[in-house]
């Protein structure tokens, strides 16, 4: 029989498994013949007692099931493979077909019906809507999982400074193999940005699927990365996949990886040797196409000292290692950085953009940037909404801004701003640096420098 069925649209199947069960062995040769080339694998059964122990040795993301057989129905097996958890897509099918057996096999959790003698397009197209379906939900639940503000709002790398030609040259070089990489900088340096970079420039066709794993309470984290079977633990009601299955044939971003507990630093150091994992509960063992990439702000060799995290799986990480460079050590990136907030944040607030005059990019370049890229971006969104560039102290209110620059130096005006703000929130100095701009950390050595 002729295939008229295009190539392009099943190029997405090749990440997909299929079981066939069906007790005519005519029937067994024709699909695993139609489908084995498309698919990565194809597996038959001729019986539901034969079935079931290929589906505990292997998840299947499709099941091709005929109802008529030996021993226990297709019918029947459905209904207990949904009770157990089974969440892939069933695909009945019958010689025998009435309406009372369609909607049988639709309240069983049939995802179509084929009648048979059917035509290999037609099996095909049941197939890729199944598929079509499972790519949907997967894309749904990482999308689900994007933080908004941190949802790509960056498309590319932004610097100039040789530091960060360096890291880029780097990302280039690293990109393309299939290799682990480990991120390492202080907190907003932009590695999630170059975690992104990379996937982009892999080549890899699945999804980037970040994970911030201080955000997971531990107990949970292994279930979110691994998934779990119906049960595994108290409120499992029904099985789950992780983030490793919907990150296949893509990227796995790990962010905060030193908050990881011990029990889920064991998993994922076999997940990245042997490129297989366990969801909890299983005792099924489920083979992933992943690339994973790592990042902390932490000192992980100052980690392992202090026995908080795992020696073997800190140098499985550390294959490739790229350090984000802190703002301060790259104040030629600041001007261009700036521009690019601009252009990208002006027209989702409907502000008109703001002119960077010289006199206010050298104040951003003396200021240490404790919070990094992060807090330039948001430091760029405030000052678009006031209509100024909000870097540091303003003269007080009823002093002419000319008085207080002719007769004060910058440092002497930051100091009674920063006092008067200080003063006005009785001493709180998590407040005054909310309404400043700054973070505590930088209250607090401005405080500790002037002997407050």
């Amino acid at each position: 029989m002729a295939d008229n069925t295009g190539s392009g649209r099943e190029a997405s199947w090749q990440q997909n498994s299929v079981l066939i069960v069906d007790d005519e062995p005519g029937m067994q040769s024709f699909l695993q013949r139609a489908l084995s080339p498309r698919c990565a694998a194809v597996d038959c059964a001729g019986s539901v007692e034969a079935a079931r122990p290929l589906l505990e040795r292997r998840r299947y993301d499709l099941i091709v099931l005929d109802i008529a057989l030996p021993g226990c129905s297709g019918i029947d097996w459905l209904h207990e493979l949904r009770a157990d958890g089974y969440a892939g897509d069933v695909i009945l099918m019958t010689a025998y077909a009435d309406l009372d057996t369609a909607i049988g096999a639709l309240r069983a959790g049939a995802a179509d019906f084929l009648l048979k003698p059917f035509s290999l397009a037609l099996a095909l197209n049941a197939i890729q809507r199944c598929f079509e379906r499972a790519q949907l939900a997967s894309e749904n639940f990482v999308l689900r999982r994007e933080v908004s503000s941190h949802a790509s709002d960056v498309q590319g790398i932004i610097g100039q400074s040789e530091a960060m030609l360096k890291v880029c040259d780097r990302l280039k070089r690293i990109a393309p193999t299939p290799a682990t990489v480990l991120l390492t900088g202080e907190s907003g340096t932009g590695k999630e940005v170059a975690a992104r970079a990379v996937h982009r420039m892999s080549g890899r066709s699945g999804p980037f699927v970040p994970v911030n794993c201080a955000a997971i309470a531990g107990e949970l984290l292994e279930s979110e990365l691994f998934g779990h079977v119906k049960g595994a633990y108290t409120g499992a009601q029904q099985s789950r996949e992780g983030l490793f299955y919907y990150a296949r044939g893509g990227t796995l971003f790990l962010d905060e990886v030193s908050e990881m507990p011990a029990a889920a630093q064991a998993k994922l150091l076999r997940a990245l040797e042997e490129r297989r994992i366990r969801p909890v509960g299983s005792e099924q063992e489920v083979e992933v196409d992943v690339r994973v990439i790592a990042a902390s702000n932490r000192d992980l060799k100052a980690e392992v000292a202090a026995q908080r995290f795992r020696q073997d799986l800190y140098y499985r990480l550390q294959v490739l290692e790229v350090t984000l460079p802190p703002l301060r050590e790259r104040p030629a990136d600041i001007a261009p950085l700036v521009a690019h907030f601009m252009a990208q944040l002006a027209p989702s607030l409907g502000m008109p953009p703001l002119v960077l005059d010289g006199r206010t990019l050298a104040r951003m370049d003396d200021y240490d940037w404790p919070g990094n890229v992060r807090e330039l971006r948001n430091l760029v969104e405030r000052s678009l909404i006031l209509g100024w560039f909000d870097i540091g102290p303003e003269p007080e209110i009823g002093v002419p801004a000319s008085v207080a620059s002719l007769d004060e130096t910058l440092e002497a005006v930051e100091k009674r701003h920063i006092l008067a703000v200080l003063a006005a929130c009785d001493g709180n100095k998590s407040e005054a640096s909310r309404r400043l701009g700054i973070s505590r950390k930088t209250m607090d050595r401005k405080c500790q420098a002037w002997g407050i």
